[in-house]
C-alpha cells in the first residue's frame, strides 16, 4: 500500500512540477450602481405645499408634507453618501411652468439649485421649450443674452447648467440633435449608457413659434437606434430618460402598479430588450413598475411624481460580462416641513424620514426669494374662499372657471363673448389668507406661463369641433380627456358613450343654444390659439385680435374688480352610468 501511494504521490508531484494546473476563474462580482432620479420639478424651489398620501402604521393613510429644493438636495446628497458608483438624473420639465421665485428670474435659480443638488443629466421635456430654443440653449451654456420678456441675470451672473441636457429625438433642420442624445458613465469595470428624450408631441404642447424648425422624432425608434450603437460600443447597461409617462391607481411606491396605463405604454412595447430601465415623467404620477417581456428580464419603469416631492432610488447590479443581473427601486418622500393648505394643517409624520435643509441650496433659494418678495407679497385682491384644481365628476374645477372668467372680463370690451382656459394651465390653488387676501405670488403660481390673450372668431360648428377635441385629438382621449374650462354664461354637456365627433350633446350661451352657423368671438391664450394641447381647430379661427394682455394680468385685474369664486355647473357629463 505504501508503494502504491508513493507511486501515485510521485506521479502527482511530477505532474504538478511539469504542467501546472490552471487556477479556477475568479468569480465575476456585479457592480452596484445607484441611480437617483427626479422628474417634473417645474422650478418648485420653495416647498409646494403638497402632501404624499402614504401607508401608515394605523388603518388609514397619512398625508406627508413634501418638497422644496433645499430638502431635496439634502436627501439626494445623503442618499448618495459614500456610494462609489452613483449618478443623479432628471426626466424633463425641470424648468418651465414654475412658481414666481423661479419664473421671475427665467428659471436661473432652478438651474443653480439643480447644479448644487448634483444632477448630472436632464432629458428635455416639453416645458424646457416654453421660452424657445435660444433661451433653452442659454440654460445649458449660461450668459445674459435676452431671449424673453424678462431681464436675464437680474440677481447675479448666470453660468448655466453644470449638468448635461439630453435630447436624442429633438432634431434641428440639418438633422442633428439639439443637444447630445446619449451619455455614457464609467463605474469601475462597467459602463452605463443613458438615452434622453422628450415626447414626440412636444411641438403641440408649447407655443409653435418656440420650436419652429425642430422635429420631434418617434421615441421608440430613437431609443432603439441609440441602444444598438451603445451596445456595439460595449455599454453594459442601458437606461432611458424619457419625458413621457403612465398612470396607475396605486400609491406612490406600490410595486403592483394597478391599472397601469398611459401614452408611454405603446412606446415600451416597442423598446429593444437590451434596454434595462426607463425613468419617465410628464404625467406627474409616481410609480415603480416591473413589466414582463417574454424571456427577458422585466423592464423597470419608474416616475417620481412632481415638484421634487419624491425621488426614485434605483439599484442596478451590473456584471461586466452579463449586463444587469438584478434591479430594485423605491420612491422616497422628501419630507421637510409642515404646512397649512386649503384642507387644513399637514404636520410632519415621524414614521417617515425628515430631511434637513441643504445649506448651499437653501442659500440659493433664499437669495432669489428675497429678490422676488416685493413682487410676490403684493396684495392683488380678495376671495370669499379657496379656488382649487379639484375636479367635479364632470371634470370641471373652479381654478379653470376663474381663469376663463378673468379672460372674458379682460376682453369683453373688444367683443369677446366666450373664453376658455385649459385645465393644464392651472398650476396651483388659490387659498386666501384669514382676511381673504390673495397675493401676486399666489396668482402667479396658479398661472406661471406669461401667455398673451388672443381673440378669434369661430362659428358654432367650429366651437363644437374644438370641444370634441377634448376627447379625440392627439393625446386627448375619451379615457383621459383634456378639458377646456368655459367662462360664465357658456355651458356644454358631453356623452362619452357616443362615437368620436358626436360626444358634445349640448352647448348654450346665456341659456340659448349655440347656432352652428353663427359667429362667436372667443378668447384663449396664444398657446391654445396656435393649436397647443392638440386643440388644432382653434387655428382655424379668423379675425385675430391680440390686445397685448398677459394671462396673469387679466386675473389680477379681475380680482381687483371684485371677481370671486366661480359657481360650478358649466360642464355636464351625460354619459350613461352603467
Amino acid at each position: 500500500m505504501r508503494s502504491k501511494f508513493a507511486i501515485v504521490t510521485a506521479l502527482a508531484l511530477a505532474g504538478c512540477a511539469t504542467t501546472p494546473r490552471p487556477a479556477p476563474p475568479a468569480a465575476v462580482v456585479p457592480v452596484a450602481v445607484q441611480i437617483l432620479a427626479i422628474n417634473d420639478f417645474h422650478g418648485n424651489l420653495e416647498p409646494p405645499k403638497q402632501a404624499i398620501p402614504a401607508p401608515a402604521s394605523g388603518p388609514d393613510a397619512v398625508r406627508v408634507p413634501a418638497g422644496g429644493a433645499a430638502y431635496l438636495a439634502s436627501a439626494l446628497k445623503a442618499r448618495r453618501g459614500s456610494h462609489p458608483y452613483s449618478v443623479t438624473v432628471s426626466a424633463g420639465d425641470m424648468i418651465g411652468a414654475a412658481p414666481l421665485v423661479s419664473s421671475l428670474f427665467l428659471d436661473e435659480p432652478t438651474i443653480a439649485a439643480m447644479n448644487e443638488a448634483g444632477v448630472e443629466y436632464n432629458a428635455v421635456g416639453n416645458h424646457e421649450f416654453d421660452k424657445g430654443v435660444a433661451e433653452l440653449l442659454r440654460m445649458q451654456n449660461g450668459g445674459c443674452e435676452k431671449h424673453a420678456s424678462r431681464k436675464p441675470c437680474a440677481v447675479e451672473p448666470f453660468p448655466g447648467a453644470r449638468f448635461r441636457f439630453l435630447a436624442a429625438n429633438v432634431l434641428t433642420g440639418d438633422g442633428k440633435t439639439l443637444f447630445p442624445g446619449t451619455a455614457i458613465r464609467d463605474f469601475g469595470p462597467v459602463q452605463v449608457g443613458f438615452i434622453g428624450m422628450t415626447l414626440k408631441e412636444t411641438g403641440t404642447l408649447v407655443t409653435p413659434a418656440g420650436v419652429a424648425g425642430l422635429t420631434f422624432a418617434d421615441e421608440a425608434s430613437t431609443a432603439n437606434a441609440a441602444a444598438r450603437a451603445m451596445r456595439l460600443a460595449g455599454v453594459d447597461a442601458l437606461v432611458v430618460l424619457i419625458h413621457q409617462g403612465a398612470r396607475t391607481s396605486g400609491g406612490y411606491n406600490d410595486k403592483s402598479c394597478p391599472n397601469l396605463d398611459g401614452d408611454i405604454m405603446p412606446i415600451l412595447k416597442r423598446l429593444d430588450p437590451a434596454i434595462d430601465a426607463v425613468i419617465s415623467g410628464h404625467t406627474h404620477n409616481a410609480y415603480i413598475c416591473e413589466l414582463p417581456r417574454g424571456g427577458a428580464r422585466p423592464l423597470l419603469l419608474t416616475s417620481a411624481g412632481r415638484y421634487g416631492t419624491l425621488f426614485t432610488e434605483i439599484a442596478l447590479a451590473v456584471s461586466p460580462t452579463g449586463g444587469v443581473v438584478s434591479h430594485r427601486a423605491d420612491n422616497i418622500i422628501v419630507q421637510g416641513e409642515a404646512y397649512s393648505g386649503p384642507f387644513g394643517a399637514v404636520p410632519l409624520q415621524g414614521q417617515f424620514p425628515v430631511w434637513a435643509k441643504d445649506p448651499a441650496t437653501a442659500a440659493i433659494v433664499d437669495r432669489y426669494a428675497a429678490a422676488a418678495a416685493p413682487v410676490a407679497a403684493r396684495i392683488v385682491g380678495k376671495l370669499s374662499g379657496p379656488i382649487t384644481r379639484e375636479p367635479t365628476p364632470a371634470r370641471e374645477h373652479s381654478g379653470g372657471d376663474f381663469i376663463a372668467d378673468a379672460q372674458l372680463a379682460a376682453t369683453r370690451h373688444l367683443g369677446a363673448q366666450i373664453a376658455f382656459s385649459n385645465s393644464g394651465g392651472v398650476r396651483a390653488d388659490l387659498v386666501p389668507a384669514a382676511d381673504g387676501s390673495i397675493t401676486f405670488g399666489q396668482l402667479f403660481a396658479m398661472q406661471p406661463f406669461g401667455n398673451n390673450l388672443n381673440i378669434k372668431t369661430l362659428t358654432g360648428a367650429q366651437l363644437k369641433a374644438v370641444l370634441e377635441q377634448q376627447f379625440d385629438s392627439g393625446t386627448n382621449t375619451a379615457a383621459d380627456p383634456n378639458m377646456l374650462l368655459p367662462s360664465r354664461g357658456f355651458a356644454f354637456a358631453y356623452d362619452l358613450s357616443r362615437p368620436a365627433g358626436q360626444r358634445i350633446v349640448a352647448m348654450t350661451l346665456e341659456g340659448k343654444p349655440i347656432d352652428p352657423d353663427a359667429r362667436y368671438r372667443v378668447t384663449v391664450v396664444n398657446f391654445l390659439s396656435t393649436g397647443g394641447d392638440n386643440f388644432t381647430v382653434l387655428t382655424q379661427g379668423t379675425d385675430l385680435t391680440d390686445p397685448n394682455i398677459v394671462d396673469v394680468d387679466a386675473s389680477e385685474a379681475y380680482l381687483k374688480s371684485g371677481g370671486d369664486v366661480p359657481k360650478l355647473g358649466r360642464i355636464e357629463d351625460r354619459t350613461p352610468k352603467l
